[in-house]
């Protein structure tokens, strides 16, 4: 095993580790808190399931690459290969989805309650299980062509008819129906990036908005502080804008690989990029978010009544 080989192993094995730590322990508090009674925000559900999603899009790829670094690289068979990569974009999806969902539902919770969204601000949390029900159920069956089309990496026979991912393998070539879906998931994508672009930059428009309105009655005397409302809104900004600008970057590596210029290195760095949201956004929660640490200081005291 090479340097380079033992360094990217690591670096796999550090993120995977890293970002499933963080977003486990995001997850566990959520589940605790809410079951032992402790009153929750509707945007909490939300960020639990973006940490169940991330936390499914890093194992499913960050543990088959760190094999794959060591030197495993005919670890899976076909079925291990299609249940990985299935599972991988479906989490994918709904990392999107559910992020998506996040800034929509956090601009309408900060929109003005004269405004049309104040009747829909009411309802939407009644709408959240349905909409996950709703989410898991198309990404399942929309990326179903994976079970069919990715293979094991021993079935390659001829390089110049197969993408070979490392460990596993895909045709190279492009039927309609496989252009149609390739066409069906990026205008899903570019429409899920295309409403968190927008509800970002509304929702900038009315947090700036309502600085300059605070300035005005309080003259040029700046308040120290803001309300849960505004750290839980630039916290959502935050994340939004790591995801688009992770998704950018790795959508013109896949559009790369996509077109027959596969190596090695463009194979980890897509997976690299891929894996950098899943991994860091639980712990922009963890420092961002306010409720976090009331959550925990929560859960203490009732550890510490146990004990």
């Amino acid at each position: 095993m090479t340097s380079n080989d033992m360094a990217l192993e690591l670096f796999f094995l550090f993120q995977t580790g890293f970002g499933a730590l963080g977003n486990s322990f995001l997850l566990v508090l959520y589940a605790i808190t809410f079951f032992i009674g402790h009153s929750m925000r509707p945007i909490d559900l939300l960020l639990s399931h973006l940490a169940f999603v991330n936390d499914l899009v890093l194992l499913s790829k960050g543990i088959p690459q760190t094999m794959a670094a060591l030197g495993f690289n005919n670890f899976l068979d076909d079925v291990g290969c299609k249940l990985v990569f299935y599972f991988h974009r479906v989490a994918r999806g709904l990392s999107l989805c559910t992020t998506c969902f996040l800034s929509g539902f956090q601009a309408i919770t900060l929109s003005p309650r004269s405004s049309r969204w104040a009747e829909i601000k009411a309802q939407i949390p009644k709408y959240i299980v349905l909409f996950f029900s709703l989410c898991w159920t198309f990404h399942l069956v929309i990326y179903c062509n994976i079970l069919l089309t990715v293979k094991g990496p021993t079935r390659i026979k001829n390089i110049t008819e197969n993408q070979n991912f490392i460990y596993c393998s895909a045709p190279t070539g492009v039927s309609v129906s496989v252009a149609l879906h390739a066409l069906i998931f990026s205008l899903l994508d570019v429409l899920c990036v295309g409403i968190m672009v927008a509800t970002s930059g509304y929702m900038i428009f009315v947090l700036y908005r309502h600085h300059q309105r605070v300035q005005y009655i309080r003259g040029n005397k700046i308040t120290s502080g803001s309300s849960p409302e505004t750290r839980a809104t630039q916290t959502i900004l935050l994340l939004v804008s790591m995801f688009v600008t992770f998704y950018s970057l790795n959508s013109i590596l896949a559009l790369n690989i996509h077109l027959g210029r596969l190596s090695s290195w463009l194979v980890h760095a897509s997976a690299f990029l891929n894996a950098c949201f899943p991994a860091y956004s639980s712990f922009v929660l963890i420092v961002s978010d306010s409720q976090v640490p009331r959550y925990s200081l929560v859960l203490w005291e009732r550890i510490k009544l146990l004990l």
